[in-house]
């Protein structure tokens, strides 16, 4: 059953709609992302699930029940969140903090019982900030106080955990970190996780379900299978064809401009292509299988691209082409390392430069 849906949901401020017609479920035990643009209204949609904002029109149901007909103090324990807007508590530790987040469970004087207790240091060990229980908050650092905020969300005990951008001022370690522990959180409190990452690669690994924001709407839903395919993620974040690769979910820069000055022998290491980029040098490369692990670099920022069909020989069709480029090229860089059966008609390329007199250059020098 869905634990959390939206019916045809229009999320803005005062009259202007940032973005409309929202509509997805989530169950629990599932890691639901939001990705888009800076300004698509992802934080306003996370914002307007949690009443923060007036939706302005659709429907928001906890497990069928109206949302909007549930007392603050029920939605309280139900639904918790880290958002990135900074808070600055005075006078308060870091227990202090993720202390509120028991107070939905406890008395009008707010007074924490030996549980309400046990479950903040457990929440503060699980994120790594036990040792900061009695720290001011003022005096620790982003990163820091990110993980404090979702030791307070995660001792609230809830069934939804909603994140706006939660790897924000975190380093790469934390970053994992982090995520590590929502799928822990997910696999074993069965929580449903709501979220908006602009990291595409943690999305494309921790979510199971990814929400894409474009033209004020959800263009896109779907597994991280089905979004990182073709050239989508391209077209949401207007990127140049071919700048995001969807295997590696890595990006590229532009291609240096003009007819290529280097041929490059393809059969190593990606790094060649990126210093030549880098040099804003113009380059060919060939003869590269389709399947190589150059491929995307190379199709990302090579002028020309001479190419073989995935776990075929190269042919002599091929070859021929890649000395017709290779023949008003300055120079010739090899990146190939060694001679095997599928890429051994490459070695005729090195004999050909060599015979008019094209400087060689190995890629590892």
């Amino acid at each position: 059953m869905n634990v959390f849906s939206a019916e045809k949901l229009s999320v803005g401020y005062g009259k202007k709609i940032i973005a409309a017609d929202i509509s997805f479920q989530i169950e629990k035990g599932e890691i639901l992302t939001l990705i888009g643009a800076n300004g698509s209204g992802k934080s306003t949609i996370l914002k307007s699930i949690l009443l923060q904002l007036k939706t302005l029109s659709g429907n928001i149901y906890f497990e069928n029940k109206n949302i909007h007909e549930m007392k603050r103090s029920e939605i309280a324990e139900r639904i918790s969140a880290v958002m990135t807007d900074r808070i600055t508590p005075e006078l308060m530790t870091c227990g202090d903090v993720v202390e509120s987040g028991r107070y939905p469970y406890t008395n009008s004087l707010g007074i924490l019982s030996s549980d309400d207790k046990a479950k903040v240091r457990e929440a503060m060990e699980l994120v790594g900030v036990g040792n900061l229980f009695y720290t001011d908050f003022s005096c620790i650092s982003d990163g820091q106080r990110q993980r404090v905020m979702l030791a307070r969300a995660i001792c609230q005990d809830t069934d939804i955990l909603v994140l706006d951008e939660p790897t924000s001022f975190l380093d790469a370690h934390h970053k994992l970190e982090l995520l590590n522990i929502l799928k822990k959180l997910v696999r074993e409190r069965n929580l449903a996780v709501i979220m908006s990452l602009h990291e595409l690669d943690l999305a494309q690994k921790i979510s199971d379900r990814i929400i894409c924001i474009n033209n004020h709407t959800a263009e896109k839903i779907g597994t991280p299978e089905e979004i990182f395919s073709g050239d989508y993620i391209n077209s949401l974040y207007n990127l140049k064809s071919n700048s995001f690769d969807c295997m590696y979910c890595s990006y590229e820069l532009e291609r240096p401009r003009g007819e290529p000055e280097v041929f490059v022998i393809a059969g190593g290491e990606v790094e060649i292509y990126r210093k030549l980029q880098r040099k804003n040098i113009p380059f060919a490369v060939g003869v590269i299988h389709e399947n190589s692990i150059e491929y995307p670099a190379v199709r990302a920022l090579a002028t020309e691209i001479v190419t073989e069909k995935s776990f075929e020989p190269v042919s002599q069709q091929a070859i021929e082409k890649a000395l017709e480029i290779m023949k008003r090229c300055s120079a010739v860089i090899n990146n190939c390392p060694a001679w095997g059966t599928m890429n051994k008609k490459n070695s005729v390329l090195m004999e050909q430069a060599e015979k008019c007199g094209i400087p060689v250059y190995n890629s590892k020098k």
